[in-house]
């Protein structure tokens, strides 16, 4: 099967402190280590980068579920927290939580089935699944 759209971009300097930008020059950013982690925090860093977006992708696949099934969904939103934490064998992974804040036309059940028919298309969750926590929060 072909690709609908491939995404190149490129890291240049130190990583984390260092820029990376788009091939199509729509991207073009600072990256530094956040504060928390020692660095100045003056540019963005890759956990920030990913929580936006998984934040947009699970968002567009919400829309789109809702649509097919004829669902006014165009008032939620969807927050990615990504967090960077060590591991045993001295290396870091990623856990995310998804916190999905739902129209009062869609609490409940029927909000839960949904957000969750999301993850299963998602293709960040479907890249995440298995190797990083995702957590779903309807709110």
């Amino acid at each position: 099967m072909s690709a609908l759209y491939t995404a190149i971009a490129t890291a240049d300097g130190n990583g984390r402190n260092g820029r990376t930008r788009t091939s199509d020059g729509k991207l073009d950013v600072q990256l530094s280590f956040p504060t928390e982690m020692g660095g100045s925090g003056a540019g963005t860093n890759p956990e920030q980068l990913f929580a936006a977006g998984y934040a947009a992708c699970f968002s567009s696949a919400l829309g789109m579920l809702a649509a097919q099934r004829k669902i006014d969904a165009k008032d939620a939103s969807v927050t990615a927290e990504v967090s960077l934490n060590p591991t045993d064998n001295g290396g870091f992974g990623l856990a995310v939580t998804l916190r999905v804040e739902l129209p009062e036309s869609l609490q409940g059940d029927a909000g839960r089935e949904l957000v969750e028919a999301a993850h299963q298309v998602c293709p960040y969750s479907n890249a995440t699944r298995g190797n990083i926590p995702v957590e779903l929060v309807v709110e």
